[in-house]
């Protein structure tokens, strides 16, 4: 079969279109936050006065605090709207830590929103605190639905605190987070009366910043995911048990060649059957075919435990393709791929995919076992075919933080960016691509950063959330 432009797995050099519109849109969702913060001082005077008595907030401080916390909210909804050109430029690992900060900062910001006008009002009130908080969280124009707003925020701010959200089951966790929409749309109202709207562009403003986002998911979390599903028709033709607790499910389609797909990318997967409303993100284990994908499912979570059972003839529904490990931008004549447990799935859609040339690719697996060791015999094949050199990394973590086994004769005391560079003796010529869980890419990250790897040539693919 002959490859398609667009199943290539290697890029040229240089920036991509993709990351100029991340990068434009990155700077527009800056610049809401300036209009943001004009709508609630009015003028570069008052905003200098404020910043020349930090410690004696106004109302108008309390007043932009909740409306700036509101703009960073509908940042993180933009953020998780599946826009393409953000995916496939940051990538999901990158995403959802952007996604983290500014819902954490959203979060402080609200509190001190709440706190400040709390604060203020007992203080015009303070002989009858109690009726004036009552007053100003339930009785007062859309203000219950605004109290009812922010416990929703509050209640998934801490199911996304990393103690918590250990403790809960994926399955939990998404569906409060979903909670965050109707929260959005709890509190809009009591935004739009207590603003000062006196020009008729900040009511406009406003409404944009609301309804842009809404669009955006609309499109791309919904009507794109819908239309996909429905013109490709996706139906499990063949179920195969790759190693214990890991299956390969083959889908067939329709029209498969019109789906924009490269090897390296992931979709979000639903098959009919319980729990088919539960989207779960899983990277093609083979280069796309004009007539079949194919994807392989491990881990120990529900979802995955769910999707092992998934039966022949079972529908499919898909959401993507998205990941920023396709297409493989290259700066450097070398490559390193390195993969750790069920990562290495990408990596060997992208060996099948790439034209490379011998010697040019090191392709680092690390496995608690050689019977751990997924795909090994097609890599095999693959490495013989294309030249590339292959290195497994097998037992259990050396230490939590650390990309390397223990040997056998116990803790390895070289360095690991000493390790790096001997197992990969072309590091610092080389484009470094990481899959895997995040603490594992975050070691060897850390290592290839400090045996010299400059940052824009480290590129992380991370699942687990």
């Amino acid at each position: 079969m002959t490859r398609s432009p667009r199943h290539s797995g290697v890029a040229g050099f240089g920036l991509s279109g993709d990351h100029l519109v991340a990068g434009s849109l990155a700077l527009l969702g800056a610049a809401t936050l300036g209009v943001t913060t004009w709508i609630a001082y009015r003028s570069g005077g008052a905003l200098l006065d404020a910043l020349r008595r930090p410690l004696s907030p106004t109302q108008t401080e309390a007043l932009w605090t909740g409306l700036v916390a509101a703009n960073l909210m509908l940042l993180q909804v933009v953020l998780l709207a599946r826009l393409p050109w953000i995916e496939r430029a940051w990538g999901r690992g990158v995403i959802t830590r952007c996604h983290a900060v500014l819902g954490f900062a959203s979060f402080w910001l609200m509190v001190t929103h709440v706190v400040l006008f709390a604060q203020q009002r007992a203080a015009r009130r303070p002989a009858d605190i109690g009726s004036a908080l009552l007053d100003l969280f339930v009785r007062e124009q859309h203000m219950l639905i605004a109290t009812i707003g922010t416990v929703l925020v509050l209640v998934v701010t801490l199911s996304s605190m990393s103690g918590l959200r250990r403790r809960i089951r994926y399955e939990v966790w998404h569906l409060v987070h979903l909670w965050s929409y109707l929260a959005i749309g709890l509190v809009l109202p009591h935004e739009l009366v207590s603003v000062d709207f006196v020009d008729g562009w900040t009511t406009t403003y406003w409404w944009t910043l609301h309804l842009v986002p809404l669009c955006l998911v609309l499109v791309w979390r919904v009507g794109r995911p819908v239309h996909v599903t429905l013109r490709h028709r996706l139906r499990v033709e063949e179920r195969v048990e790759e190693t214990p607790g890991v299956v390969s499910l083959v889908m067939s389609g329709r029209a498969l060649s019109r789906l924009p797909v490269s090897s390296g990318q992931f979709f979000l997967w639903r098959f009919s059957g319980p729990g088919w409303t539960r989207a779960h993100p899983y990277s093609l284990s083979r280069a796309p075919a004009p007539d079949t994908l194919r994807v392989t499912i491990g881990g120990t979570g529900d979802g995955a435990a769910a999707a092992r059972r998934v039966q022949v003839g079972s529908a499919v529904a898909v959401e993507g393709p998205y990941g920023s490990l396709a297409p493989l931008r290259r700066r450097h004549p070398h490559l390193l791929l390195m993969a750790a447990g069920m990562g290495i799935t990408p990596f060997r859609a992208i060996l099948e995919d790439s034209d490379v040339e011998p010697g040019e690719v090191t392709l680092i697996h690390r496995a608690r076992s050689e019977a751990e060791r997924l795909f090994a015999d097609e890599i095999a094949v693959l490495a013989a075919q294309r030249g590339v050199r292959v290195v497994p990394l097998l037992g259990p973590r050396q230490e939590e933080w650390s990309f390397l086994p223990r040997s056998e004769v116990g803790t390895i005391d070289e360095p690991p960016d000493r390790a790096l560079v001997r197992l990969a003796p072309d590091l610092l010529s080389s484009d470094v691509y990481l899959c895997g869980p995040p603490r594992w890419t975050w070691g060897a990250t850390q290592a290839a950063r400090a045996a010299g790897v400059r940052r824009r040539d480290v590129h992380r693919e991370e699942f687990g959330w």
